[in-house]
């Protein structure tokens, strides 16, 4: 099965986690990362879902699913150990139209985790649908040393060229030259040598 690569926003959307263990608490942080409303059913979790739920950022509560969780819900996410109440989940989930992940099993899974290199607003996704997990984990740590968090502040610095050259009145396709010439390897080479001698500078 082909699946479609997308990058959701899912600010304020509504999302439930059902399950607030080991195995839940990475799949939470991620979706308060990207600063989805979430809700977390489970009858106990961890100290770091506690204090998530202390401080306002998710609405934890402390009880067994019902189905009227999903009621609403934009997507879920699955992380408890129990086969037959994920896979109950699960149903009620397609049922209702709401995507669904129950971890480490991908037959019940709408979508996957990716692994994914983070380097500011670039990001890159690493998926292997659902086949090798641990090679997609080794394939983010090469892609990291690759990728260093210098491409942080140079996506940044685009951004703003790309900004001023969308304000000129020039043509398109002379825009989109100047454009693809920003990002070549030389330009981003000159890119940190710059930054590098501002910092000596500054030292």
């Amino acid at each position: 099965m082909s699946l479609f690569p997308v990058f959701l926003k899912l600010m304020d959307r509504p999302c439930l986690v059902v399950g607030a263990g080991r195995a839940g608490e990475p799949k939470i942080a991620s979706l308060l990362a990207a600063e989805a409303a979430v809700r977390v059913v489970a009858p106990e979790a961890t100290e770091a879902v506690r204090q998530w739920a202390r401080t306002g950022r998710l609405n934890w509560q402390p009880r067994c699913f019902e189905p009227a969780d999903l009621d609403g819900k934009f997507l879920v996410v699955v992380a408890t150990p129990w086969c037959e109440l994920n896979d109950s989940i699960y149903r009620e989930a397609q049922q209702r139209g709401v995507l669904c992940n129950v971890v480490d099993d991908p037959p019940r899974c709408d979508f996957y985790y990716p692994a994914v290199v983070n380097r500011g607003e670039l990001q890159i996704a690493i998926s292997t649908n659902g086949r090798s997990p641990a090679l997609a984990q080794r394939l983010r740590q090469e892609l990291e040393q690759q990728f260093g968090p210098e491409y942080e502040a140079w996506l940044k610095a685009l951004g703003q060229k790309r900004q001023d050259l969308f304000a000129l009145a020039i043509d398109s396709e002379e825009r989109r030259r100047l454009l693809h010439n920003l990002v070549t390897h030389e330009r981003f080479e000159e890119f940190v040598r710059g930054r590098s001698l501002l910092s000596k500078i500054k030292s």
